[in-house]
């Protein structure tokens, strides 16, 4: 599945601007990464495409249809996400939380009962297998894992339903360097071995240089620099990484990781 992007903005209550008519399209299967500072815009722009947050000008597309009311729920079950700070339950089992990625597909008593169909359960021992977790780790609570290993449990679970779409807000952002190239290589190598497309803020240079297809580089709500990677001058880099005033930091947390 595509993305589209057409002349999409967002103000803020207070009146900073996150994004800026930002438009650009994400062919179906390319790894993107949208690469700025922190404040830049960048997770403001992927909530628009699972409609956490709402432009008040422009739309998104997702395979031909606007992102809306209307068609938020189905779109969702083809859109996962990854989280910075995985988004775990931290007493749950390994399991437990990779499980949750089928959520949306099952009735509500099966999730409150945890009594999950057979083959839900047999693909959960396979995407751990996948992402380099072993079996023990079925029953380990979350809170008991290194922080990269909890982060293969969040890529897992963002493939329960096989989606054809994942967002990635800052995934490695919490994580060290070598540890950071582990959990995106991952991302890339299960999301390329079944064409999902992904769409991947970051703000390290060397992470954006290495594993994306695509660079989008945001500064301030406005795209300043979109191609590929090996294209990014030292001229580039020097506009990317220069800091403004507009910040997503100053945005009310509520507003900003609004769920």
């Amino acid at each position: 599945m595509d993305i589209r992007f057409d002349a999409v903005s967002k103000i803020w209550p207070d009146g900073t601007r996150a994004l800026d008519d930002v438009s650009f399209i994400v062919p179906a299967g390319q790894f993107c990464v949208l690469l700025g500072h922190s404040g830049a815009g960048k997770s403001t722009l992927l909530r628009c495409v699972n409609g956490l947050e709402t432009p008040i000008g422009g739309a998104v597309q997702v395979d031909g249809q606007t992102v809306g009311p209307a068609s938020l729920r189905a779109l969702r079950r083809r859109i996962a996400m990854v989280h910075q700070h995985f988004a775990l339950v931290p007493r749950a089992s390994g399991a437990a939380n990779v499980m949750a990625g089928a959520a949306a597909s099952l009735p509500l008593w099966r999730v409150l009962t945890g009594l999950y169909p057979a083959p839900l359960k047999h693909r959960v021992c396979e995407l751990l297998q996948a992402v380099g977790l072993e079996e023990a780790h079925l029953v380990r609570r979350a809170e008991r894992l290194s922080g990269g290993q909890q982060q293969r449990l969040g890529l897992a679970r963002a493939f329960m339903l096989d989606p054809a779409i994942i967002l990635a807000d800052e995934p490695v952002a919490s994580l060290d360097p070598a540890i950071s190239h582990d959990v995106l290589s991952l991302l890339r190598s299960q999301a390329r071995g079944r064409g999902t497309t992904v769409l991947c803020s970051l703000h390290q240079l060397d992470l954006a240089r290495a594993f994306a297809d695509r660079v989008v580089a945001l500064h301030s709500g406005r795209i300043i620099f979109d191609g590929p990677p090996e294209a990014l001058k030292g001229s580039d880099i020097s506009n990317i990484y220069t800091k403004s005033d507009a910040s997503e930091a100053a945005v009310p947390l509520r507003l900003r990781f609004a769920v």
